[in-house]
Protein backbone atom coordinates (compact mmCIF):
# COMPACT_ATOMS: atom_id res chain seq x y z
CA UNK A 1 0.00 0.00 0.00
CA UNK A 2 1.31 3.13 -0.38
CA UNK A 3 0.38 5.56 2.81
CA UNK A 4 1.60 9.10 4.20
CA UNK A 5 2.34 9.85 7.97
CA UNK A 6 2.31 13.48 8.53
CA UNK A 7 4.69 14.38 11.46
CA UNK A 8 8.43 12.29 11.89
CA UNK A 9 8.45 12.74 16.15
CA UNK A 10 8.68 9.28 17.92
CA UNK A 11 5.04 8.23 16.67
CA UNK A 12 5.37 9.08 12.84
CA UNK A 13 8.75 8.19 12.41
CA UNK A 14 9.12 4.80 14.19
CA UNK A 15 5.75 3.88 12.44
CA UNK A 16 6.47 4.92 8.96
CA UNK A 17 9.69 2.88 8.60
CA UNK A 18 8.11 0.01 10.45
CA UNK A 19 5.48 0.13 7.71
CA UNK A 20 8.11 0.72 5.05
CA UNK A 21 9.94 -2.55 6.73
CA UNK A 22 6.70 -4.40 5.89
CA UNK A 23 6.83 -3.26 1.99
CA UNK A 24 4.75 -0.44 1.69
CA UNK A 25 5.54 2.77 -0.18
CA UNK A 26 5.82 5.41 3.05
CA UNK A 27 5.55 8.79 2.43
CA UNK A 28 6.57 11.41 5.75
CA UNK A 29 6.01 15.09 5.37
CA UNK A 30 7.93 17.31 7.97
CA UNK A 31 7.70 20.73 8.17
CA UNK A 32 11.55 21.89 8.48
CA UNK A 33 13.99 21.65 5.77
CA UNK A 34 16.55 20.92 7.72
CA UNK A 35 14.93 17.74 9.51
CA UNK A 36 14.05 16.69 6.19
CA UNK A 37 17.69 16.12 4.89
CA UNK A 38 18.59 14.54 8.44
CA UNK A 39 16.10 12.23 7.89
CA UNK A 40 17.04 11.28 3.86
CA UNK A 41 21.02 10.96 5.35
CA UNK A 42 19.77 8.23 7.65
CA UNK A 43 19.88 10.14 10.68
CA UNK A 44 16.34 9.96 12.89
CA UNK A 45 16.67 12.88 14.64
CA UNK A 46 15.53 10.86 18.06
CA UNK A 47 17.50 8.45 19.64
CA UNK A 48 15.53 4.89 19.91
CA UNK A 49 17.31 1.70 19.87
CA UNK A 50 16.91 0.22 16.72
CA UNK A 51 15.76 2.85 14.23
CA UNK A 52 18.15 3.92 12.71
CA UNK A 53 18.90 0.48 11.07
CA UNK A 54 15.48 0.21 10.14
CA UNK A 55 15.19 3.80 8.67
CA UNK A 56 18.41 3.21 6.70
CA UNK A 57 17.20 -0.11 5.24
CA UNK A 58 14.33 1.16 4.08
CA UNK A 59 15.79 4.56 2.62
CA UNK A 60 17.94 1.60 0.70
CA UNK A 61 15.46 -0.26 -0.18
CA UNK A 62 13.63 3.40 -1.28
CA UNK A 63 10.25 2.49 0.56
CA UNK A 64 10.74 5.32 3.07
CA UNK A 65 10.22 9.27 1.21
CA UNK A 66 10.35 12.43 3.57
CA UNK A 67 9.15 15.27 1.81
CA UNK A 68 7.67 19.27 3.32
CA UNK A 69 4.95 18.63 0.22
CA UNK A 70 1.74 17.69 0.67
CA UNK A 71 1.12 17.69 -2.86
CA UNK A 72 3.49 15.01 -3.24
CA UNK A 73 2.86 12.46 -1.01
CA UNK A 74 -1.18 13.15 -0.33
CA UNK A 75 -2.84 12.52 -3.68
CA UNK A 76 -1.62 9.04 -3.86
CA UNK A 77 -2.12 7.56 -0.51
CA UNK A 78 -4.64 5.33 0.88
CA UNK A 79 -4.26 5.75 3.95
CA UNK A 80 -2.86 9.21 5.64
CA UNK A 81 -1.84 9.22 9.47
CA UNK A 82 -2.12 12.18 11.45
CA UNK A 83 1.04 11.75 13.81
CA UNK A 84 1.86 15.67 15.17
CA UNK A 85 2.03 16.81 18.73
CA UNK A 86 -0.84 17.42 21.25
CA UNK A 87 0.92 19.09 23.80
CA UNK A 88 -0.79 20.40 27.07
CA UNK A 89 -2.33 23.62 27.41
CA UNK A 90 -1.42 26.04 30.47
CA UNK A 91 -5.14 24.52 31.53
CA UNK A 92 -4.21 20.92 31.19
CA UNK A 93 -5.97 20.64 27.98
CA UNK A 94 -4.95 19.38 25.18
CA UNK A 95 -3.75 21.43 22.11
CA UNK A 96 -5.16 20.65 18.66
CA UNK A 97 -4.07 23.53 17.08
CA UNK A 98 -1.34 21.45 14.54
CA UNK A 99 -3.60 18.55 14.45
CA UNK A 100 -6.72 20.74 12.54
CA UNK A 101 -4.40 22.76 10.95
CA UNK A 102 -2.91 19.29 9.34
CA UNK A 103 -6.61 17.90 8.88
CA UNK A 104 -6.95 21.28 6.44
CA UNK A 105 -3.79 21.10 5.03
CA UNK A 106 -4.46 17.35 3.85
CA UNK A 107 -8.04 17.97 2.79
CA UNK A 108 -6.58 20.14 -0.42
CA UNK A 109 -4.55 17.69 -1.61
CA UNK A 110 -6.57 14.71 -1.65
CA UNK A 111 -6.64 13.18 -4.95
CA UNK A 112 -10.32 11.72 -6.78
CA UNK A 113 -9.44 8.35 -5.15
CA UNK A 114 -10.97 7.15 -1.33
CA UNK A 115 -8.69 7.71 0.95
CA UNK A 116 -8.79 7.26 5.00
CA UNK A 117 -7.60 9.89 7.38
CA UNK A 118 -6.40 8.36 10.47
CA UNK A 119 -5.72 10.00 13.07
CA UNK A 120 -2.41 8.41 15.81
CA UNK A 121 -1.79 11.52 17.77
CA UNK A 122 -3.61 11.42 21.58
CA UNK A 123 -6.15 13.50 20.91
CA UNK A 124 -10.03 14.13 23.65
CA UNK A 125 -12.72 12.12 22.73
CA UNK A 126 -14.45 13.62 19.39
CA UNK A 127 -11.51 15.13 17.64
CA UNK A 128 -11.92 12.56 15.18
CA UNK A 129 -15.61 14.07 13.80
CA UNK A 130 -14.50 17.59 13.92
CA UNK A 131 -11.34 16.05 11.69
CA UNK A 132 -13.84 15.29 9.27
CA UNK A 133 -15.99 18.32 9.77
CA UNK A 134 -12.58 20.48 8.59
CA UNK A 135 -11.74 17.96 5.53
CA UNK A 136 -15.58 17.66 4.73
CA UNK A 137 -15.41 21.35 4.59
CA UNK A 138 -11.81 21.93 2.48
CA UNK A 139 -11.32 18.96 -0.18
CA UNK A 140 -12.01 18.98 -3.64
CA UNK A 141 -15.44 18.12 -4.56
CA UNK A 142 -14.59 14.98 -6.02
CA UNK A 143 -12.11 13.59 -3.39
CA UNK A 144 -13.83 10.27 -1.46
CA UNK A 145 -12.38 10.05 2.52
CA UNK A 146 -13.40 8.48 5.79
CA UNK A 147 -12.01 9.19 9.11
CA UNK A 148 -10.54 6.77 11.54
CA UNK A 149 -9.09 6.46 14.80
CA UNK A 150 -5.70 4.31 14.87
CA UNK A 151 -3.76 4.89 18.06
CA UNK A 152 -0.22 3.64 19.07
CA UNK A 153 0.78 2.26 21.96
CA UNK A 154 4.20 2.57 22.01
CA UNK A 155 7.10 3.21 24.51
CA UNK A 156 9.87 5.23 24.53
CA UNK A 157 13.25 3.25 24.63
CA UNK A 158 11.41 -0.43 23.27
CA UNK A 159 9.29 1.84 20.70
CA UNK A 160 10.43 -0.25 17.41
CA UNK A 161 9.82 -3.79 18.89
CA UNK A 162 6.66 -2.53 20.51
CA UNK A 163 5.55 -1.43 16.90
CA UNK A 164 6.61 -4.66 15.34
CA UNK A 165 5.13 -6.98 18.19
CA UNK A 166 1.62 -4.92 19.26
CA UNK A 167 -0.24 -6.34 22.29
CA UNK A 168 -2.99 -5.14 20.37
CA UNK A 169 -3.97 -2.51 17.28
CA UNK A 170 -7.04 -0.62 17.80
CA UNK A 171 -9.67 0.76 14.90
CA UNK A 172 -11.74 3.14 15.42
CA UNK A 173 -14.60 4.07 12.51
CA UNK A 174 -17.90 4.67 11.63
CA UNK A 175 -17.01 3.38 8.15
CA UNK A 176 -16.78 -0.75 7.34
CA UNK A 177 -14.21 0.49 4.15
CA UNK A 178 -12.07 2.32 6.17
CA UNK A 179 -11.48 -0.32 8.98
CA UNK A 180 -10.96 -3.28 6.41
CA UNK A 181 -8.04 -0.76 4.39
CA UNK A 182 -6.92 -0.70 8.24
CA UNK A 183 -6.67 -4.01 9.15
CA UNK A 184 -4.99 -4.87 5.52
CA UNK A 185 -2.40 -2.51 6.35
CA UNK A 186 -1.73 -4.04 10.09
CA UNK A 187 -2.10 -7.55 8.66
CA UNK A 188 1.48 -8.92 8.95
CA UNK A 189 1.72 -7.33 12.46
CA UNK A 190 0.23 -9.51 15.57
CA UNK A 191 -2.03 -8.15 18.49
CA UNK A 192 -5.84 -8.71 19.09
CA UNK A 193 -7.91 -6.64 16.77
CA UNK A 194 -10.15 -4.46 18.62
CA UNK A 195 -12.60 -2.77 16.10
CA UNK A 196 -14.58 -0.28 18.06
CA UNK A 197 -16.36 3.27 16.74
CA UNK A 198 -14.49 6.44 16.99
CA UNK A 199 -15.34 7.82 20.38
CA UNK A 200 -14.18 4.87 21.46
CA UNK A 201 -10.40 4.73 20.24
CA UNK A 202 -10.21 8.26 21.54
CA UNK A 203 -10.98 7.08 25.15
CA UNK A 204 -8.77 3.60 24.65
CA UNK A 205 -5.37 5.45 24.59
CA UNK A 206 -6.01 8.04 27.20
CA UNK A 207 -7.55 5.27 29.69
CA UNK A 208 -4.67 3.46 29.08
CA UNK A 209 -1.99 6.07 29.61
CA UNK A 210 -3.79 6.86 33.06
CA UNK A 211 -4.11 3.55 34.37
CA UNK A 212 -0.58 3.00 33.80
CA UNK A 213 0.30 6.64 35.78
CA UNK A 214 -2.35 5.48 38.70
CA UNK A 215 -0.04 2.40 39.17
CA UNK A 216 2.68 5.09 39.69
CA UNK A 217 1.16 6.66 42.10
CA UNK A 218 -0.26 3.79 44.07
CA UNK A 219 3.48 3.12 44.19
CA UNK A 220 4.46 6.20 45.37
CA UNK A 221 1.77 6.15 47.89
CA UNK A 222 3.16 2.86 49.10
CA UNK A 223 6.70 4.33 49.67
CA UNK A 224 5.48 7.16 51.34
CA UNK A 225 3.93 4.86 53.79
CA UNK A 226 6.84 2.59 53.74
CA UNK A 227 9.25 5.74 54.86
CA UNK A 228 6.92 6.32 57.41
CA UNK A 229 6.34 2.89 58.85
CA UNK A 230 9.90 1.40 58.46
CA UNK A 231 8.44 -0.85 55.78
CA UNK A 232 10.79 -1.97 52.66
CA UNK A 233 8.20 -0.66 49.11
CA UNK A 234 9.63 -3.18 46.93
CA UNK A 235 9.14 -6.03 49.86
CA UNK A 236 5.14 -4.52 49.45
CA UNK A 237 5.13 -4.51 45.91
CA UNK A 238 6.56 -7.70 44.90
CA UNK A 239 3.83 -9.01 47.64
CA UNK A 240 1.54 -6.87 46.08
CA UNK A 241 2.37 -7.85 42.50
CA UNK A 242 2.06 -11.28 42.61
CA UNK A 243 -1.47 -11.14 42.85
CA UNK A 244 -2.29 -12.01 39.14
CA UNK A 245 -5.25 -9.66 39.11
CA UNK A 246 -2.31 -7.11 39.81
CA UNK A 247 1.04 -7.61 38.74
CA UNK A 248 3.91 -5.89 39.37
CA UNK A 249 3.90 -4.04 35.92
CA UNK A 250 4.28 -0.17 36.59
CA UNK A 251 4.50 -0.67 40.55
CA UNK A 252 7.29 1.28 40.20
CA UNK A 253 8.18 3.88 42.99
CA UNK A 254 10.34 6.36 42.95
CA UNK A 255 10.37 10.11 41.43
CA UNK A 256 7.54 10.13 39.42
CA UNK A 257 5.97 9.93 35.61
CA UNK A 258 7.66 11.95 32.99
CA UNK A 259 7.50 12.03 29.17
CA UNK A 260 5.35 12.95 26.47
CA UNK A 261 2.48 10.75 27.44
CA UNK A 262 1.56 10.38 30.53
CA UNK A 263 1.34 13.89 32.53
CA UNK A 264 0.11 15.33 29.66
CA UNK A 265 -2.68 12.60 29.15
CA UNK A 266 -3.35 12.93 33.09
CA UNK A 267 -4.65 16.32 32.71
CA UNK A 268 -6.15 16.20 29.25
CA UNK A 269 -8.67 13.26 30.25
CA UNK A 270 -9.00 15.30 34.00
CA UNK A 271 -10.40 18.21 31.76
CA UNK A 272 -12.04 16.03 29.65
CA UNK A 273 -14.09 14.85 31.82
CA UNK A 274 -14.54 17.82 33.94
CA UNK A 275 -16.04 19.78 31.08
CA UNK A 276 -18.52 16.66 30.61
CA UNK A 277 -19.61 17.40 34.76
CA UNK A 278 -17.71 14.28 35.97
CA UNK A 279 -15.77 14.35 39.46
CA UNK A 280 -12.04 13.61 38.06
CA UNK A 281 -10.46 13.44 41.44
CA UNK A 282 -9.10 9.94 41.31
CA UNK A 283 -7.19 11.52 38.30
CA UNK A 284 -6.27 14.94 40.20
CA UNK A 285 -4.80 12.90 43.23
CA UNK A 286 -2.57 10.51 40.89
CA UNK A 287 -1.41 14.02 39.06
CA UNK A 288 -0.88 15.32 42.69
CA UNK A 289 1.00 12.05 44.13
CA UNK A 290 3.44 12.54 41.22
CA UNK A 291 3.98 15.67 41.98
CA UNK A 292 4.33 14.93 45.98
CA UNK A 293 6.74 11.98 44.63
CA UNK A 294 9.59 14.87 43.44
CA UNK A 295 8.66 16.87 46.12
CA UNK A 296 9.25 14.54 48.59
CA UNK A 297 12.99 13.19 46.87
CA UNK A 298 13.69 16.99 46.63
CA UNK A 299 13.55 17.69 50.23
CA UNK A 300 15.46 13.69 51.22
CA UNK A 301 18.22 15.18 49.04
CA UNK A 302 18.40 18.69 50.74
CA UNK A 303 17.84 16.61 54.35
CA UNK A 304 20.55 14.00 53.31
CA UNK A 305 23.87 15.93 51.33
CA UNK A 306 26.54 16.11 53.48
CA UNK A 307 27.34 19.54 51.06
CA UNK A 308 25.76 21.30 48.11
CA UNK A 309 28.46 19.87 45.84
CA UNK A 310 26.43 17.01 43.80
CA UNK A 311 27.30 14.59 41.14
CA UNK A 312 23.47 13.72 38.84
CA UNK A 313 23.20 10.30 37.00
CA UNK A 314 20.01 10.83 34.55
CA UNK A 315 18.33 12.99 32.60
CA UNK A 316 16.19 11.37 30.32
CA UNK A 317 12.66 10.88 31.79
CA UNK A 318 12.85 6.77 31.24
CA UNK A 319 16.34 4.73 29.78
CA UNK A 320 17.01 4.26 26.23
CA UNK A 321 15.38 7.25 25.00
CA UNK A 322 17.08 11.17 24.56
CA UNK A 323 13.49 12.70 25.83
CA UNK A 324 13.53 15.05 28.76
CA UNK A 325 10.17 16.34 28.22
CA UNK A 326 8.27 16.61 31.13
CA UNK A 327 11.15 14.47 32.61
CA UNK A 328 11.32 14.98 36.55
CA UNK A 329 15.31 15.31 36.44
CA UNK A 330 14.36 18.77 35.18
CA UNK A 331 12.02 19.86 37.62
CA UNK A 332 14.09 18.85 40.61
CA UNK A 333 17.69 20.12 39.04
CA UNK A 334 16.02 23.28 38.73
CA UNK A 335 15.15 23.25 42.14
CA UNK A 336 18.45 22.32 43.73
CA UNK A 337 19.95 25.14 41.67
CA UNK A 338 17.58 27.38 43.11
CA UNK A 339 19.01 26.11 46.61
CA UNK A 340 22.50 26.59 45.89
CA UNK A 341 23.80 23.19 44.57
CA UNK A 342 26.84 23.01 42.75
CA UNK A 343 25.81 20.19 40.27
CA UNK A 344 27.74 17.78 37.39
CA UNK A 345 25.37 15.54 35.25
CA UNK A 346 25.71 12.62 33.27
CA UNK A 347 23.17 10.87 30.74
CA UNK A 348 23.97 8.20 27.89
CA UNK A 349 21.95 10.47 25.73
CA UNK A 350 20.39 13.25 26.69
CA UNK A 351 22.67 15.47 27.77
CA UNK A 352 22.27 17.70 24.40
CA UNK A 353 18.98 18.39 24.76
CA UNK A 354 19.37 19.11 28.53
CA UNK A 355 21.25 21.65 27.83
CA UNK A 356 19.13 23.57 25.76
CA UNK A 357 16.84 23.48 29.01
CA UNK A 358 18.97 24.34 31.76
CA UNK A 359 21.69 26.28 30.71
CA UNK A 360 23.20 27.76 33.58
CA UNK A 361 24.64 26.12 37.05
CA UNK A 362 25.20 22.90 36.09
CA UNK A 363 28.59 21.18 34.74
CA UNK A 364 27.85 18.50 31.72
CA UNK A 365 30.73 15.59 31.97
CA UNK A 366 31.16 12.81 29.65
CA UNK A 367 31.09 10.33 32.07
CA UNK A 368 29.63 8.66 34.70
CA UNK A 369 32.71 8.57 36.67
CA UNK A 370 33.39 12.50 35.61
CA UNK A 371 29.94 13.24 37.61
CA UNK A 372 31.08 11.91 40.70
CA UNK A 373 34.91 12.63 40.91
CA UNK A 374 34.97 15.03 44.05
CA UNK A 375 31.47 15.05 45.30
CA UNK A 376 29.72 14.94 48.35
CA UNK A 377 26.83 13.03 46.96
CA UNK A 378 25.48 11.10 44.42
CA UNK A 379 21.90 11.49 43.01
CA UNK A 380 19.69 9.00 40.14
CA UNK A 381 17.35 10.36 38.53
CA UNK A 382 17.33 7.90 35.47
CA UNK A 383 17.63 3.81 35.68
CA UNK A 384 20.22 3.48 33.05
CA UNK A 385 21.45 0.16 32.53
CA UNK A 386 25.02 1.57 32.99
CA UNK A 387 24.53 2.84 36.17
CA UNK A 388 23.21 -0.43 37.65
CA UNK A 389 26.43 -2.78 35.87
CA UNK A 390 28.82 0.18 37.23
CA UNK A 391 31.96 -0.55 39.52
CA UNK A 392 30.92 0.88 42.29
CA UNK A 393 33.83 0.23 44.53
CA UNK A 394 36.12 3.20 41.82
CA UNK A 395 32.49 5.27 42.03
CA UNK A 396 33.22 5.37 45.87
CA UNK A 397 36.97 5.90 45.80
CA UNK A 398 36.03 9.37 43.21
CA UNK A 399 33.91 11.08 45.85
CA UNK A 400 34.58 12.99 48.66
CA UNK A 401 31.88 11.60 50.34
CA UNK A 402 30.14 8.38 49.84
CA UNK A 403 26.57 8.97 49.77
CA UNK A 404 24.21 7.70 47.10
CA UNK A 405 20.50 9.09 47.15
CA UNK A 406 19.10 6.79 44.67
CA UNK A 407 14.84 7.78 43.16
CA UNK A 408 14.86 4.73 40.97
CA UNK A 409 15.66 2.15 43.91
CA UNK A 410 18.41 0.30 41.32
CA UNK A 411 20.50 -0.85 44.37
CA UNK A 412 19.98 -3.77 46.98
CA UNK A 413 20.21 -1.18 50.10
CA UNK A 414 22.29 -4.37 51.83
CA UNK A 415 25.00 -4.73 49.33
CA UNK A 416 25.75 -0.80 48.73
CA UNK A 417 25.87 -0.38 52.63
CA UNK A 418 28.51 -3.01 52.67
CA UNK A 419 30.76 -1.66 49.99
CA UNK A 420 30.89 1.57 52.24
CA UNK A 421 28.18 3.76 50.84
CA UNK A 422 25.56 5.60 53.11
CA UNK A 423 22.73 4.74 50.91
CA UNK A 424 19.28 6.59 50.72
CA UNK A 425 16.32 5.34 48.29
CA UNK A 426 12.57 5.28 47.44
CA UNK A 427 10.29 4.09 50.49
CA UNK A 428 13.41 1.71 51.43
CA UNK A 429 15.18 1.81 55.02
Amino acid sequence: MTITFVGHGYVGIVTACVFADLGNTVYVIGRTPEKIKKLESGDPIIFEPGLQEVLKRNLLAKRIIFTTDYNVAIPSSEIIFLAVGTPPKENGEADLTSIFSVAKEISKHLGKHYSVISCKSTVPVGTNRKIKDIIEKNKPKNALFDVASCPEFLREGTAVNDTFFPDRVVVGSDSKRAIQMLLKLHKPLPGERIIVRLESAEIIKYASNSILSTKISFANLVSFLCEKTGADVEEVLDGVGLDKRIGRSFLFPGIGYGGSCFPKDVLALIKTGESLGIDMKLLIAVNDINQRARDNFIEKIISKTPSKNIGIWGLSFKPNTDDIRFAPSIYIIEKLLAHGYKIKAYDPQAMEHTKKELNHGIIFVRSAFDAVKDTDALIILTEWNEFKQINLHAIKDLMKTPVIIDGRNIYDPTTIKEIGFTYYAVGRQ
